[in-house]
This record gives C-alpha cells, structure tokens and sequence, in this order.
C-alpha cells in the first residue's frame, strides 16, 4: 500500500513511463509550443530535486517554492517529497518591481516557514538575488534554480521514511479574512482527499480508459491549493495526463481555456466562479462555432460563491459548443482539510434552492442558492451553532464544521490557532472537528454554502451576507466587473451599522457613475430592504484579492476608512 505520493510516483514510473504526464501550453495556445514530461521523467527530475536536497542534510527542513507557470515547479514540490523536506509553494516575484504587498507576504512566509532553502526558476533566483536589499533575510538562505539540478543526481536519490503522518507541505492560507497560516497538510492527508476527489469526480479506471487517460486541463496557479491537489497530484494519484498552462496566459484571453477542453477533451477541468464569467464576457458566435466541449464530464466551480447566474449564462451561451448543463459540479473545500470537502453527483445537473427556500432575494431565480453537493466517504460535515458549539438541525444555517481523514494537522508553529480552529469537540460526536469559518445549511445531505462567519453583515439585527449584496449589485448594471464587488458595514453612529459597496468599474464609464450606483441603490433597496451609506466605484483590479482571487472585505474596509481606494467617480450620498 502507498504511503505517500512518492510511492504512487515510482509505481507509475515504473509501470508507465512512457505516459505523458503532464504537457504545458508554453503560450497558453494549442498551435503553440508544448512542452511535454513523462512518468519516468518525472520521476528522474523529482529524485534528482530530492537528492540535491538530501545531499546537503535539508531532509526535515522547510524548502520555498517560488516558479513560474511551467513544469519545473511539479518536478521541484515533488522533489521535496521524494526527500523527505517540507514543500512551501509561494508567489514568484515578478521583477524588481515586485509590489511592496507581495514583498511583505515573501517575507512574512520565509519568517513564519523558517525556510531554509529557496528553490525556483533561473530568472526567479536572480531577481532574488537583486532584492536582497529589502528582503536582507535572503542573504542567509541558499538558493537553487532547479533547472540547474544534473539528472544524474537521481542516482544517489535514497527513499526517505516517511509515515502517513509526515507533514508533505506547508498550504498558506489565501487570508480573506485574517493573517496568513501555515497549514500542515500530511502525506496521510493527501491521499485521503486524492481518493475523496477520485471518488466525488467520478474518476473511475473505467472512465480512465474512456477517455484515453486525458484527464484534466487546467490554468490554475499551482502554488494555491485548488489548482495543485486537484489537476496536479490527482494526475499522479491516478497516472493520467494533464495539460496545463499559465493564470496569466488565462487572463490575457480566457477563451484559450475552453479551447484547450476543446482540443484535448478531458473529463475534468474548472475554476472560480469569476473565470466562467470571464469566458462569457469575450464569447462570440465565430469562437463557439470553432469549440466542442461535448466531453467535458465535470466542469468544477468552487473557491468563491458559485453563482446561479454564471451556471445559467455559460450553459446557454456554450450549450451551443456542446457544453452540457449537467457538467456544471459546484463543490466546496479550504486549505484546513487539504482542499476538497464536498462535490456534486457527476451528470447530474447542480442543486438549486429558489428564493423562498433559501432566503430573501426578492424572487431572483439568479440568486437561488447553489448546492455544493455532499461529502465523500468517511467524511463527515455538520451546521454547528459557533456560540454554543451544538449541532443544528437540517435547514438552519451556522457554521460548517468539517471531520476527516483528509482534516490537516494544524497550524505550522501556531498552537493557540490549532486548539481554536482543529480542536472543537461537538455533543453527540466522536473525534475532533475542523471550524471553518463558513457559513452554511444542508438539506437532503447537500451543503449550501451561504458565507464566512466573520463577513456577516448586522443591520438592525438581521444578518445579511455579504455576497448577497455584491450579487445584486453586480446584476443591476453590466459595467460592473463580475466578482469585484465588495460589500461590508461601518458604524454609521445613531444610525448604527449601515452597509457599503465598493465595486470596480470600467473607466470608460465612469460617466455613467451616478446612473451605476443609482442601480446598485436601487437593487439592494429593493432585493434586501437596506438603505446603502455609500456606493464607491472604482478603477479595475484596485479591490485587495487574495492570491487565490478571494475579495478581502476587512482589506477593503480599511482602504475606505483611509480614503485609499482608486474611484472612478464620486456618486453623491443619498
């Protein structure tokens, strides 16, 4: 039996390596240049990472991942595996211009992870190299471009002993709410949810064989957990293929991802909510004309609100490509429990709560609740009352508490956060369970997602979430960027809390500014019955974001309390 994904590796190496297992898209085209690495020399590239770092006594230590889009950051974070060093995937500076706020997170993750090696790409070293005067730190940390790595160093590549209990990786958390943590994901705690998704996605070696072991497409950034637990080890936990290629590449033209589903037919690729609106916005008859997406199986949607809206959208505006209305697999998870928690049922079409069933839009079909399916086997998922720490009963919505094998080890170096947040014992219940922090219900075993506690809106004693609010706004005008919206409260005095919006905006309607937020005023006056403070419109891409593309609301917040916000207009208060 494996005891980690190194072991699965070497079987698939031994057994296939001929097999691609990964091609990269190096322009993000199908016609462009393909890069391609196989099993046995995946295996090759991660022993000779894996004996560099044995070589030098790093086995234990923590080793900083900082890469571009390309292959070498697979063959490296497997390499850490296969020498038994804790991976850290990171940000990759972008130049001497790197923005003081990653800068800050590179130098606040190499501190928390006491790193003691930094391993990346040639440009990326030397880039480093030039920072060392605002990262001094640096100067004490050896620093590798693995690309410089022989092969032939695989040859004194020794297995190292791990347990199940190993910690394979450190996951820092996107912070959307709070300070970045280290998660201590374990070996044990990636093949659980290796098999949780294997299960949940309906990736059955019959399946396998039906499409030829083309499994995945993906642009994810594989140094956030969505994008490296799903399309990058699946594939090794399976011994697929996947075909990748860059975020940026992604976002520069989004159409290049449905047709690289187009070209190579997976079963399984997705993302956010925001990047199957980012397809609607650039589709065109002439470009779905050109596409088949009639094999996409599972076309996953999780990380942020999943929206009824952009299900419906996409599936009629590339239902005429092929694209299916069941593909569409809402799913849920977080880093604490190494990624996948629930997931819907493969060909079956997602679960929709209207408005009178799950809450007070106004009858909007578009805003109907969207189901994040139900948990695999052996996981176990309960609404927990967060003040008295009691189950409650199905339909009432409170926090999701989350147990399993897949459930993380805790905190890196934060044992106040592990007891508070990994620790909570429920009545009724055996074993500790995972708070998340999000909101939610279940009904008929399905989890609906409804926000994170601590985002939670309180005006004149009703709770209002957030998203539901920036969901409305963004429907009632279309010059408002789809998932850059963010709502929050501030005292308003006598008045009490009183909501506002700040929401991106293109800059060539900022002449429409007033009529913007007059929409917006009206939409949640009407879809929420709250009086809107103050509506800020502002340029794109100046709302603060996770790395994962999270909106962070306190981040914005704080930003409109300092007046430092970027607006494109300056709409009068009611």
């Amino acid at each position: 039996m494996a005891r980690s994904l190194v072991d699965v590796l070497t079987t698939h190496a031994s057994q296939q390596p001929e097999r691609t297992a990964y091609r990269y898209l190096l322009t993000g085209d199908c016609d462009g240049e393909i890069q391609e690495l196989s099993y046995g020399q995946l295996a090759r590239r991660s022993r000779a990472v894996a004996a560099w770092l044995q070589e030098r006594g790093l086995a234990g230590s923590r080793a900083m991942l900082l890469y571009p889009p390309g292959l070498e950051f697979v063959s490296a974070f497997l390499g850490c595996l296969a020498a038994g060093v804790v991976a850290v995937p990171g940000v990759p500076p972008q130049g001497r211009a790197h923005n003081h706020r990653a800068l800050v997170r590179t130098k606040r993750l190499l501190a928390d992870a006491d790193a003691r090696v930094i391993l990346g790409g040639r440009e990326v070293i030397d880039v480093l190299g030039a920072l060392t005067h605002d990262l001094p730190e640096l100067d004490a940390i050896t620093r590798v471009a693995t690309e410089d790595i022989p092969d032939d160093a695989a040859d004194s590549w020794r297995a190292p002993d791990l347990t199940a209990d190993s910690v394979a990786f450190l996951q820092y958390t996107s912070g959307s709410t709070s300070a970045p943590r280290g998660v201590m994901v374990t070996h044990g705690n990636l093949l659980d949810n290796e098999r949780i998704i294997t299960e949940r996605m309906g990736h059955t070696p019959e399946t396998i064989a039906e499409y030829g072991h083309e499994m995945f497409v993906s642009w994810l950034p594989v140094y956030h957990d969505m994008g490296l637990i799903g399309p990058v080890l699946n594939t090794i936990h399976l011994g697929v293929t996947a075909t990748l290629f860059s975020p940026l590449h992604f976002l520069q033209q989004p159409l290049r991802w449905p047709a690289a589903v187009s070209r190579y037919r997976p079963h399984t690729s997705g993302g956010p909510n925001f990047a199957y609106e980012l397809c609607l916005k650039h589709a065109t008859p002439g470009v779905l004309d050109a596409l088949d997406l009639s094999s996409w199986k599972v076309a996953f949607n999780g990380a942020e609100p999943v929206r009824a809206a952009t299900l419906r959208r996409f599936t009629e505006t590339f239902g005429a490509a092929g694209f299916r209305r069941a593909a569409f697999y809402p799913c849920y998870g977080l880093a604490e429990a190494t990624l996948m928690v629930t997931g819907g049922s493969v060909d079956a079409p997602a679960t929709l709560l209207e408005a009178d069933e799950s809450g007070p839009h106004a009858g909007a079909a578009d805003a109907a609740a969207v189901g994040c399916g139900r948990p695999a086997t052996d996981v176990t998922v309960v609404i927990a009352d967060p003040e008295r720490q009691e189950e409650l009963p199905e339909g009432e919505t409170g926090e999701i508490w989350v147990s399993g094998a897949s459930v993380a080890k805790g905190y890196w170096r934060n044992a106040v956060a592990t007891r508070e947040t990994f620790r909570a014992k429920l009545p009724g219940h055996e074993g500790r369970f995972l708070r998340t922090g999000d909101l939610g219900f279940l009904r008929d075993g399905e989890l609906f997602v409804t926000g994170r506690l601590k985002d939670l809106i309180v005006i004149d004693g009703r709770n209002h979430y957030p998203q539901d609010l920036e969901l409305s706004a963004e429907l009632s005008h279309p010059a408002l960027r789809p998932g850059c919206t963010a709502a929050f409260s501030v005292d308003g005095g006598v008045d009490g809390e009183q909501p506002v919006v700040v929401a991106e905006v293109a800059p060539e309607a900022a002449g429409e500014a007033e009529t913007i937020a007059d929409r917006v005023r009206s939409a949640i006056g009407e879809a929420h019955g709250l009086s809107v403070r103050e509506i800020v419109l502002v340029h794109p891409g100046t709302i603060p974001k996770t790395s994962s593309g999270k909106i962070q609301r306190r981040a914005t917040r704080a930003a409109y309390h300092e007046s430092t916000l970027s607006p494109v207009g300056a709409p009068a208060a009611p």
